[in-house]
């Protein structure tokens, strides 16, 4: 399976921010999308997502059966700021994602069994999501997502504020969901995207571009990187 983007375009108030994107991005991998503040990351899983409407262009899954169009229920959005309802409790919360997605969850487990998974303690389970953290609000997204097992997973950002032992933790399951799926991990810290990341896109200038790190070494692969996004300054 591949997601394939074809001539995307959006453009805001007459500054094109994305470029005719053509890019295919294959199953089973972790993708880094790295860019600077403001590169167009976040319209870029907007547009995907279905939030903002593009300018131009489409996307797809090809598969050997042939091609069609993402639905909402192929594609997973995990947000920066996490977005939970707030008047609820953790079980509360997973509860009903469960019992209105009861049709497309196979295999459903006991509801402590994934708390368990997320490492979220018993005595949280029944708190309001007003008063998680931030890491665990994080989590509970997390847990949906892997829950529902989209075919395309969107992670704008989501380590960026967390803790050592929290982060840590959500890449070793991000490592180990990676499999049958695709996932796009949106960073600005190029140390992360190389740690956790099976291959390096550069959002620059509004383009994709696919930056091969096999033949390059570490330092090598930094200054690349960061010489290839510098030139944004004088776009």
């Amino acid at each position: 399976m591949k997601f394939v983007i074809k001539h995307l375009s959006k453009s805001y108030d007459g500054k094109q921010v994305l470029k005719d994107i053509d890019f295919a991005f294959d199953e089973g991998k972790i993708y880094g999308l790295l860019g600077r503040n403001g590169a167009g990351k976040t319209t870029l899983f907007n547009c995907l997502n279905g939030d903002l409407r593009t300018d131009g262009g489409s996307f797809y899954f090809e598969a050997e059966t042939g091609n069609r169009n993402a639905s909402p229920e192929d594609i997973g959005y995990v947000l920066s700021t996490p977005t939970v309802p707030e008047f609820l409790t953790g079980r509360e919360f997973l509860k009903f994602f469960m019992d209105i997605h009861e049709n497309m969850i196979r295999d459903p487990k006991p509801l402590d069994e994934y708390f368990d998974y997320m490492s979220i303690a018993a005595e949280d389970r029944d708190r309001l999501l007003k008063d998680y953290s931030h890491g665990m609000k994080n989590k509970m997204q997390m847990l949906i997502n892997i829950i529902a097992k989209p075919n395309l997973l969107l992670l704008d950002e989501p380590l960026t504020s967390l803790d050592v032992v929290v982060a840590e933790e959500m890449k070793q399951i991000l490592r180990s969901l990676k499999a049958g799926r695709i996932t796009i991990f949106s960073t600005h810290i190029m140390d992360l995207a190389l740690d956790l990341c099976d291959e390096i896109v550069l959002l620059n200038h509004g383009e994709l571009e696919r930056v091969d790190k096999s033949d390059l070494n570490i330092g090598e692969f930094k200054e690349r990187i960061i010489g290839a996004l510098r030139e944004e300054d004088y776009a």
